[in-house]
């Protein structure tokens, strides 16, 4: 029978409830426990997936085709495992499940109300499904008083009675600040947090507080007097260098081990963490550097490219090396030279991105890379320009553009309307709706035999998931290929594009998919490994 781990969060927003979480699930995995994470988000959205990566950071992609909150993210890379649609879930799909049941009559004339539908909804989500797992780790989105996320407190409360005893645990994470003029750390914010979640029926079994510095025995006491819980279950979460350091951190803290004491698992496995002590020997004794230049759109907001900025450091962990992250703004390029920006980059990565804004920079980032020989990744958009850029500067095509950017007599990009996925056809058409439309998930792809993509992959046939709406048109591809720009991986019916290299340059590689999203600091992704080693090659070079 599973075990239930709710996390809460208090005080403020952005405390890291979804690295807790998955740092808590990394460390029950090493001791050899089977874990799942779900995350509960309380937005009205039916999915972030028509979300501006400017609100809410970037929309991870699972292997399954779901659009979903950026803490799967987290969860995949802390604990390998994939993520599937039914691990996350928000206020928006609650909603529209319980008022197409209503609309078909499944509640036969009742009045549908808060409690109990929409809570049993969300508990049947909690609890479905989990027969394989030893523990299910549930994060609940927002912070405790907020009230968009009431339902979903209101329906873990009852989770604690319906459940059997001794199987449902709830760990709250609060800020303790720094108060300068004091001189003192104040427990007031996380008091009164915790009384608020106890006027709502929760008694947190323990309590994670978020700190700037060592909280004093003194100071933990008080906590557990007011917050009534035991002295032992008052876990500080001290500021670490990396967030891979966190895992390490807390089991040093004794996070894990309060949490199965919770459960009345004592004694408890002995963990196994060889590997994430070998990661964090990694992150703090580099034996190099190397500056990567990102040319986006979005990096107003580091979050909105989480998975990329991981990954990029997880190549950086494959390689011994530290990744210096250079941010531009395409749309510079469109005003000013872009040889001064990244002459004394070591390698140039244009991620993905949506909308004609900051493209003509991107393009002229693709073709610096290409003239200059710095190492290329494009990525998804960043695919789609490096071929507009080689259609319009190699291949002569002038007016190469993107149907993405209104209509166009040279349309290199253009709009999906078909694909296969499996057996079967799916169809778009340019003027539905933008939610859950895209062509999303893990698709296979096969790669040429001695490109440089198979050599990275040693693998010809791959999978990778997929996020866009349009893609580089099979109809170009002889006169671009008869220009040098090699299209190296293709869907299995040959159809559509997704990869493209030159195979005359150190290291250019375009992909369709997006990669970063299977990386992982135990398992870097061989495209960003192998990057990162071009790159580092590079520095030796500039």
């Amino acid at each position: 029978m599973a075990r239930y781990v709710f996390i809460t969060g208090g005080v403020v927003s952005s405390l890291g409830k979804g690295i807790a979480s998955a740092a808590l699930g990394a460390l029950l995995q090493a001791r050899g426990y089977r874990v799942r994470l779900r995350k509960l988000d309380p937005y009205l959205n039916v999915d972030p997936g028509t979300m501006s990566p400017t609100q809410h950071g970037e929309v991870f992609v699972t292997d399954d085709g779901a659009e979903t909150d950026l803490d799967l993210g987290h969860y995949e890379r802390f604990t390998g495992r994939s993520a599937v649609k039914a691990d996350n879930i928000t206020t928006g799909r609650i909603y529209k499940n319980i008022i197409d049941k209503e609309r078909r009559g499944d509640y036969l004339g009742a009045t549908v109300q808060v409690i109990p539908h929409v809570t049993n909804e969300i508990k049947n989500f909690v609890i479905d499904g989990n027969e394989d797992f030893d523990f299910v780790l549930c994060e609940i989105g927002g912070t405790v008083g907020d009230i968009e996320a009431m339902p979903f407190v209101e329906a873990i409360r009852q989770l604690g009675n319906d459940l059997p005893r001794n199987t449902a645990v709830y760990v709250h994470l609060t800020l303790m600040p720094f108060i300068a003029a004091a001189g003192e750390l104040k427990t007031k914010p996380t008091q009164h947090s915790v009384k608020e979640l106890q006027a709502m029926g929760i008694a947190p079994d323990i309590l994670l507080v978020r700190a700037d510095r060592p909280i004093p025995v003194e100071e933990r006491r008080k906590l557990s007097l007011f917050c009534n819980v035991r002295a032992s279950a008052v876990i500080q979460a001290l500021d670490v260098a990396s967030i891979y350091d966190v895992p390490m951190a807390y089991h040093k803290e004794g996070l894990d081990t309060e949490v199965l004491a919770a459960f009345g698992i004592d004694p408890a496995p002995h963990p196994r963490m060889q590997a994430w002590e070998e990661v964090s020997e990694r992150i703090h004794n580099p034996e190099g550097e190397v500056t990567i230049a990102i040319v986006g759109k979005y990096t107003g907001l580091k979050d909105a490219y989480k998975s990329l900025i991981e990954a990029l450091y997880h190549g950086g962990l494959a390689n011994r090396v530290r990744v210096k992250l250079e941010w531009i703004e395409s749309e510079v390029f469109e005003q000013e030279d872009p040889s001064p920006w990244l002459e004394k980059v070591h390698g140039i990565l244009v991620p993905g991105g949506f909308g004609e804004r900051g493209a003509e920079g991107k393009i002229l980032a693709a073709r610096f890379a290409r003239e200059r020989k710095v190492p290329y990744f494009g990525i998804c958009f960043g695919m789609q320009m490096a071929v507009i850029e080689a259609a319009r500067n190699l291949a002569g095509i002038d007016k190469a553009s993107s149907s993405e950017f209104g209509p166009t007599s040279e349309p290199v990009v253009g709009v999906m309307t078909e694909w296969l996925r499996g057996n079967e056809l799916e169809k778009r058409t340019a003027s539905g709706d933008l939610g859950g439309t895209m062509r999303l998930g893990a698709y296979p792809a096969r790669l040429k035999h001695g490109s440089l993509i198979e050599k990275v992959y040693g693998s010809a046939d791959i999978s990778e998931r997929h996020r866009h709406r349009y893609e580089v048109n099979i109809d170009y591809r002889e006169r671009l290929e008869a220009c040098g720009l090699d299209f190296a991986g293709m869907s299995p019916d040959g159809v559509l594009p997704e990869t493209v290299e030159y195979p005359d340059h150190p290291w250019f590689i375009g992909v369709q998919y997006h990669p970063e999203l299977k990386s992982r600091p135990l398992d870097p992704h061989p495209l960003f490994a192998s990057f990162i080693e071009a790159a580092l090659e590079q520095s030796r070079l500039v």
